[in-house]
């Protein structure tokens, strides 16, 4: 039996002529559609598709699966569906960032969950490129996830506007070198607080790393550095610095909301939910 996963990699190349626009269409890395297609061949004993034309195209073999292929991921999709209408949706797994998980999401995702009894709703938090890994890996339905710019392959996107923070009673801005709470190495605001600090050439130093929010913005209020942080987590704690403070002026960060292709009525509905409740932040 031909796992329905490989056939679909298989049947995106082969519309797309190309790994790269089928990896984009699938929401996977190319390596990942690569490694399918390699594994179904395996599965049928010859070569499915040829790569040596300039655009991809399918093997004798290859068209013969073809059409088999597509009868399978539509009778899968019908399967789905059929299910849905019974009350019985499955699995949606949902990725968030961590730092806007609990204090406007919960609400959402807990009535989506007491009208959707017979959806289980998977929810993880993370930190963006931990998020990025479990999508590319297909763990994922649906994916909120910040990023640097709009793109083309997500469903919505919104701004988050960024500022940063100092503590209101025990500033740190001044200090040399200049002391920063950070969350850990290769997220988002971490990268574009370092790039955009050396950028100007001022000294800085990690005082403070944690992957919680929550740390972070206590960190800060304390007074044991400045940070990087959205614009909306700000309290009467700390000290929201503007121009005048000489820090680079960060612009461009953007929550994207992703979803996977055939979502059923329920992962419909929640795409529905999270892009009304983002439009209105």
């Amino acid at each position: 039996m031909f796992d329905p996963q490989l056939l679909r990699s298989f049947v995106a190349v082969a519309d797309c002529g190309n790994f790269t626009r089928a990896a984009e269409r699938l929401h996977l890395t190319q390596s990942t559609v690569s490694q399918q297609v390699r594994r179904l061949e395996e599965d049928a004993g010859c070569r499915l598709l040829d790569r040596s034309q300039r655009r991809v195209v399918a093997t004798v073999e290859g068209e013969r699966l073809l059409g088999y292929a597509r009868r399978i991921l539509a009778l899968q999709e019908e399967a789905r569906d059929a299910l849905g209408d019974l009350g019985s949706a499955g699995v949606l797994r949902l990725g968030v960032p961590e730092d806007f998980a609990a204090e406007r999401l919960m609400p959402l995702l807990a009535a989506f969950a007491a009208n959707h009894p017979g959806t289980r709703l998977e929810v993880t938090s993370g930190l963006g490129p931990d998020l990025r890994r479990a999508w590319q890996g297909g763990e994922f339905d649906l994916l909120l996830v910040k990023q640097m710019g709009e793109s083309d392959d997500c469903l919505a996107s919104w701004p988050e506007p960024m500022a940063w923070f100092d503590s209101h009673h025990n500033p740190a801005l001044g200090r040399e070198p200049l002391p920063l709470v950070a969350f850990p190495a290769g997220g988002l605001y971490r990268n574009e607080m370092l790039h955009g600090l050396d950028v100007q050439g001022r000294r800085w130093r990690i005082a403070y790393s944690s992957a919680s929010l929550a740390s972070v913005c206590s960190a800060v209020a304390a007074g044991l550095g400045i940070s990087l942080l959205p614009l909306r987590v700000a309290t009467d704690q700390h000290r929201v610095l503007d121009a005048d403070s000489g820090l680079p002026d960060i612009q461009g960060v953007r929550l994207a909301l992703y979803s996977r292709q055939g979502q059923g009525s329920a992962g419909r509905e929640l795409e529905e939910r999270l892009i009304q409740l983002l439009g209105s932040i």
